[in-house]
């Protein structure tokens, strides 16, 4: 019945839309208690105080809901189809991160895996489950390289030798008894483009990430202004960053996304700074409804846009800059006296 069961829920997984299917056990990986607890003792995960409250969970799956017997771990590809490197050039532009040039993928996904949740529920009579899309407590990685989804490259994510480094990761935390997938291994091997790549020096060492250092954290987590050591190394990058993930060589493998609502909107490809920079609270809610880049607010994305004017080298935008040098919001009003001062 295991077997069978399992079988058909790959079936309806990959018929759903997901890209890879794999199921674990809660406790499979024992040892991301121990990498947790040292991650935070560094401090690494700076601003994010969320990670140290909740360590009793994150650190073991199995304390979330020790009813769980299963794990089943979904990927979904959200692909680019161009080099997400090319608009780092184009200084007068922004460079958003590929996953958030359109649909919130935290909506989309959890959708889909309540639907192939409810058909679980309905082929097991007496099964429960939960789904996790990211904002749970859940270590999504290592339990997707347990599932066989993939492995943690140096770069701290997850590296599939089918989708290369652009999937998303979802979990259905299961009462039932399914069948094993088995564990992934690191192919990394000599490789390391993904640390020699990164503009702020954010790997201490090969798998391990300080997060205080991460262009991905300081744009969308970090809240008031950005050290002033690490603004150069922002570059045009004004929501995440993809320079880890791009360079990555499994990447010959990946495809665009299928999903239409991961396929970036054209005027977020290569958005101007100056339009940006310039948006109020209406029109950047209005510009990023729907859009995951919405829950950093204004405040935060005008203060990314200034750090990046500043990089521009591009005397035009210093009325951009000019005009936000007295703005109510203090974060923001630092950017713009720090981006005046770069461009005179």
């Amino acid at each position: 019945m295991s077997a069978d069961l399992t079988r058909a829920l790959r079936e309806k997984a990959l018929a759903e839309g997901f890209s890879d299917f794999g199921i674990c056990r809660p406790d499979a990986v024992p040892e991301t208690a121990a990498r947790l607890s040292a991650f935070v003792e560094k401090g690494h995960h700076g601003q994010m105080g969320w990670m140290a409250e909740r360590m009793h969970w994150r650190g073991a799956p199995s304390a979330l809901w020790p009813e769980a017997r299963s794990v089943v771990m979904l990927a979904e590809n959200y692909g680019p189809d161009h080099d997400p490197l090319d608009v780092l050039a184009q200084k007068d532009r922004a460079a958003i991160s590929v996953y958030a040039q359109n649909k919130d993928y935290h909506d989309v996904l959890k959708k889909r895996l309540k639907r192939v949740g409810r058909w679980l529920i309905e082929q097991a009579d007496g099964a429960e489950i939960k789904v996790f899309v990211d904002t749970a407590p859940v270590m999504e990685k290592p339990l997707a390289q347990a599932a066989g989804l993939g492995w943690q490259g140096k770069h701290t994510n997850v590296v599939s030798r089918q989708l290369g480094s652009w999937f998303f990761l979802g979990s259905i935390f299961t009462t039932l008894d399914l069948e094993l997938s088995g564990s992934e291994v690191d192919h990394c091997g000599s490789c390391r483009k993904c640390l020699d790549v990164c503009p702020t020096d954010a790997f201490p060492a090969p798998y391990q990430l300080d997060a205080r250092r991460c262009i991905s954290y300081l744009t969308i987590e970090h809240h008031g202004p950005v050290d002033v050591t690490l603004r150069k190394g922002l570059g045009n990058r004004i929501y995440g960053c993809d320079d880890c993930l791009a360079v990555c060589p499994w990447n010959k493998f990946a495809s665009r996304a299928a999903e239409i609502k991961y396929h970036g909107r054209e005027e977020l490809q290569a958005p101007r700074l100056a339009e940006l920079a310039a948006l109020d609270d209406a029109g950047f809610r209005a510009l990023f409804s729907g859009s995951p880049i919405k829950r950093i607010g204004r405040n935060r994305f005008v203060r990314n846009a200034l750090y990046a004017i500043g990089n521009s080298q591009d005397p035009a935008l210093l009325k951009v800059a000019q005009a936000l040098c007295d703005d109510e919001d203090e974060a923001v009003a630092d950017a713009a006296r720090w981006a005046c001062a770069e461009l005179t």
